[in-house]
């Protein structure tokens, strides 16, 4: 896949349609950190970045 990867900062939608922010990038880069993008609420992980469809994108940053 050529696109650029979700990155933190970015709202996006998983696999499953839900909406995200994308609050950390850990492991070397292979766990993406999610977390509802109101509320707070649990956060979940995705070691798949490529499932993510990036609805908008944070101003600046590495993912840019």
């Amino acid at each position: 896949m050529t696109a650029e990867r979700a990155w933190v900062g970015d709202l996006v939608r998983d696999a499953k349609g839900r909406r995200a922010i994308v609050t950390d990038v850990r492991a070397g880069g292979t766990v993406w950190v999610l977390r509802p993008p109101t509320g707070g609420g649990p956060y979940w992980e995705t070691a798949d970045p490529d499932t993510l469809e990036i609805l908008d994108r944070r101003s600046s940053g590495p993912g840019q």
